[in-house]
C-alpha cells in the first residue's frame, strides 16, 4: 500500500498548511508529514499569498492525490463516511460548507492585511480599513453558528471541518489584538484549547525564523 503523506509548509505562516492538516486529523486519518523547503522562491511565494495556484497541501492517499483544502475534506469524508467531518444534519451540513466556502474564497483583504504568525504578538496593531468589513462578516457568521448549534464550536459540540477552515483566524485575531465580544472570544479560546491545535502551535513555535518578508507589518 503507499504510503499516505500530507505536503505542508511552514507550521507558523500557512494556513492552508493548517486548515488541511486540521482536516486530516478530523478524519483520524493517520500520515506522514512532509514539509516542503521553506527557502525555495516558489514556496515564498505562496506564504506571501503571491502564488494562488501553489499545491500546499497536498494529501496522498492509497495512490490518489489530491490538494486544496475542501478537495482534501470531500475526498476524506467519501472515504472516511463516519468521521464526523460534517454535521449529520442535512441542513446543518450545507450551512457548514457555505461558510467553509466563503473561508476558502474570500477574505482576501484580512489576509494580505493580517498575515498569520502564531509566534507574534501585536498589543497595538492598527488594522487597515479595508481589512474591517472582512473581519465583522467573519464575527456574524460565527455569531450566527453559536447562537445556531448553541456552541462551543461553530456547528455544535464537535469540531467540523468549518473549525478547521477558520482556526487560522483565531490565530490572527489573537496576533494583531483584535478585539471581540465575549462569545466570540470564547471561540476562539475553544479553538486554542482543542488538542489538535495545541499540537500545530507548540510545533509552531519551536519552528526555526525562515521567512524574514513575513514578520514585517503590512
Amino acid at each position: 500500500m503507499a504510503k499516505t503523506t500530507l505536503t505542508i509548509s511552514s507550521k507558523n505562516y500557512s494556513a492552508w498548511s493548517l486548515r488541511g492538516w486540521l482536516i486530516c486529523k478530523l478524519a483520524n486519518l493517520e500520515f506522514e508529514e512532509v514539509m516542503v523547503d521553506l527557502d525555495s522562491q516558489e514556496n515564498r511565494q505562496e506564504l506571501l499569498m503571491l502564488s494562488p495556484s501553489f499545491k500546499v497541501p497536498k494529501l496522498q492517499h492509497d495512490g490518489i492525490e489530491v490538494y486544496s483544502v475542501l478537495a482534501i475534506a470531500a475526498y476524506l469524508n467519501e472515504t472516511f463516511p463516519d468521521a464526523g467531518l460534517w454535521p449529520k444534519a442535512k441542513a446543518a451540513r450545507a450551512h457548514c460548507r457555505s461558510v467553509s466556502g466563503e473561508m476558502k474564497g474570500g477574505f482576501f483583504t484580512l489576509r494580505s492585511a493580517l498575515p498569520m504568525n502564531i509566534k507574534t504578538r501585536y498589543d497595538k496593531y492598527k488594522v487597515f480599513t479595508g481589512a474591517r468589513p472582512d473581519i465583522e462578516r467573519i464575527k456574524e457568521i460565527w455569531t450566527e453558528c453559536l447562537e445556531k448549534y448553541k456552541g462551543p464550536f461553530l456547528f455544535g459540540k464537535k469540531p467540523t471541518v468549518a473549525d478547521a477552515m477558520f482556526a487560522p483566524i483565531c490565530t490572527r485575531f489573537r496576533t494583531y489584538n483584535v478585539e471581540l465580544p465575549e462569545d466570540l472570544q470564547a471561540y476562539c479560546d475553544t479553538i486554542f484549547e482543542w488538542p489538535l491545535m495545541q499540537e500545530w502551535v507548540h510545533a509552531a513555535e519551536q519552528e526555526p525564523e525562515a521567512i524574514e518578508e513575513l514578520d514585517i507589518e503590512f
